[in-house]
């Protein structure tokens, strides 16, 4: 067994690095089949959900083996290598297998002991089941990952630890009012895209917490169909519309839930903005700060509106942060606001807000590097401004909301969310992404996406549970891997076993040649005997040679035993190859 794994997770890597590397259908069908084709793989199988990518094979050289998925999965994720390198891990041997086993678990999962992934591993060994990509190796260590899942989950309380990233992402979305979910939840209409496995569960779930109505889209109406008949089995209200329905339907429900395969945004920002209104609503406004810059907005929460200028009643404007006034509606009013236009033109934006959502550490800058922090400076330090110095301006102000959001809430600090009602929930499980993060921006609006989860569950507190599932799969990786070094030395024993009755036959015929005389009770008798004194003889150094070659570093009794008998090589692979191709291995 050389068993190797090449990926990358929630674990290694930033969202949006595993965003970006999402492998499609089609793109997983093309990378086993490329596997395949590529000399150091003998089989493969892909593990791709929406917090890792992982790809397996059965490999005869380590080095060149890394380097040759390495590159597949940079080619097939269209993510350039040497920005996909920094990670990825990867496992060998009997790390692989503790590495899937404990995946099987619930134990590398974003919300630890989550059960879905027996679901999604049983799917990728069905997928290469049927590209014809595994061998005995993957069904044998797929089909073992999943019984050690089941294991986990009914012989320890992993389950209290774990739950489904549909249920955490409701938790999340009913957070801030501190309610439970099925008190958050009860009566509020829901819209489901998708109709695949996690958008199932996700309506499912939505039923069993109490959500008066479901919606289910989908683009293909069959599975839509399907999806709705078995929540109407269950009791849930609910009923299906078309993909070019989901902008109505927003302006109905409370909470959507999206999770398709599509590449592209499923709900952009606009479809929000319209389906909530253009300001999200009839909500109050927090009050705004004495100065002339933008409040800073925490993430996840509706933006403050835009300051507006105070004007006295002879028509000029008050000072605002100690800008001197400017007659309402002049000159100097309109050139400003001429150039923000033609920045916002030219550049798309003024102020890109995404630098809040990256992972990395942002240090927390100095000052704005073109000077457009000075105090009191207020509008009127845009006049002049080019479009460049601009732009330098509104990342250097992202970035320092960036910093703010990852400081600790400071008691008695009122944020937006709390203040602004919450119109439209909403609950991203795609990868990548289906609805646009900058729905989070707008009033009335609260988003969570896998981001957002995995920032929530790295606080999750662990169950005491973990440490007895962390014994099962310890144990179940030694069992494997003498299991599996067993079976290597089955070809060379069953090898030996033919050869062996080969000279029995042959010796049985020199006798019957020989002894003519003898009545065929007789022969049957010397024979059977002849056959009773070889399978003596071979019965204990087989069964001594399995248990050794079980043993950690017991692969070289193999070739012991070929060397010692003088078996042919090319006769152990065959029988080797013949037993592969009679273990169909589908998966339960």
């Amino acid at each position: 067994m050389s068993l190797l794994v090449v990926g990358l997770s929630h674990r290694s890597a930033p969202v949006s690095v595993l965003e970006r590397a999402a492998l499609t259908a089609d793109a997983k069908v093309k990378l086993l089949h490329d596997t395949l084709a590529a000399e150091p793989a003998a089989e493969a199988a892909v593990l791709a959900t929406c917090n890792r990518i992982e790809l397996y094979a059965d490999v005869d050289k380590f080095h060149a083996g890394v380097a040759e998925l390495s590159t597949l999965l940079a080619l097939h994720s269209g993510v350039a290598l040497e920005e996909l390198t920094p990670y990825l891990y990867v496992h060998y041997e009997d790390r692989a297998v503790h590495h899937l086993f404990s995946v099987a678990c619930g134990l590398d999962s974003m919300v630890v002991g989550e059960g879905q992934i027996l679901g999604q591993i049983k799917d990728a060994l069905a997928l290469s089941q049927e590209l014809h990509t595994a061998g005995r190796l993957m069904n044998d260590l797929f089909q073992q990952a999943l019984r050690v899942g089941k294991r986990a989950h009914s012989e320890t309380g992993i389950d209290r630890a774990g739950q489904s990233l549909v249920t955490f992402g409701l938790e999340q979305l009913a957070l801030p009012g501190g309610e439970p979910v099925e008190k958050w939840a009860a009566g509020k209409r829901a819209l489901v895209i998708g109709a695949g496995s996690m958008s199932s569960l996700a309506a499912s779930t939505l039923a069993r917490v109490g959500v008066g109505e479901i919606v289910v889209a989908n683009r293909t109406p069959a599975r839509a169909e399907r999806l709705v008949e078995i929540l109407a089995e269950s009791g849930a209200s609910a009923r299906v519309v078309g993909m070019g329905e989901v902008a109505d339907e927003l302006t109905r429900v409370d909470v959507a839930v999206s999770c398709t395969g599509a590449t592209g945004l499923v709900l952009t920002a606009d479809d929000v903005q319209a389906a909530v209104g253009p300001a999200g609503g009839d909500f109050p406004s927090p009050p705004l700060p004495a100065t002339g810059a933008s409040p800073r907005t925490p993430r996840g929460s509706a933006p403050y509106p835009a300051p507006q200028t105070p004007v006295g009643p002879d028509g000029v404007a008050a000072p605002l942060g100690g800008v001197p006034a400017q007659p309402a509606g002049s000159g100097a009013d309109r050139e400003v606001i001429a150039r923000l236009a033609e920045a916002a033109a030219k550049l798309g934006r003024i102020a890109d807000g995404g630098a809040a959502r990256t992972l990395a550490p942002v240090e927390e800058p100095d000052g704005c590097p073109v000077g457009l922090d000075a105090p009191a400076a207020g509008r009127a330090a845009l006049t002049g401004v080019d479009a460049s110095s601009l732009e330098l301006h509104g990342a250097w102000a992202d970035q320092g909301e960036a910093v703010a959001l990852r400081q600790p809430k400071r008691a008695g600090r009122a944020t937006a969310s709390a203040v602004v009602p919450v119109r439209l929930a909403l609950l991203d499980l795609a990868m990548p992404r289906d609805i646009d993060a900058a729905v989070h921006r707008i009033p009335g609006v609260r988003l969570v996406d896998i981001e957002s989860l995995a920032e929530a569950s790295a606080d999750a507190p662990m169950a005491a549970d973990v440490d007895a599932v962390r014994g099962i799969v310890a144990d179940e990786v030694a069992a494997f891997g003498a299991a599996q070094r067993a079976a290597h030395i089955t070809p060379t024993v069953v090898a030996l076993r033919a050869m062996a009755a080969e000279v029995v036959t042959a010796e049985v015929a020199r006798l019957n040649g020989r002894l003519p005389e003898l009545d065929d009770r007789q022969r049957a008798e010397m024979t059977q005997t002849v056959r009773r004194v070889v399978d003596k003889l071979l019965h204990a150094p087989t069964v001594r040679v399995k248990q050794l070659a079980s043993e950690p570093g017991g692969a070289g009794y193999a070739d012991a035993l070929r060397e010692l008998f003088d078996l042919d090589p090319q006769t152990v692979a065959s029988v080797g190859r013949a037993d592969q191709t009679d273990d169909s291995g589908r998966a339960s």
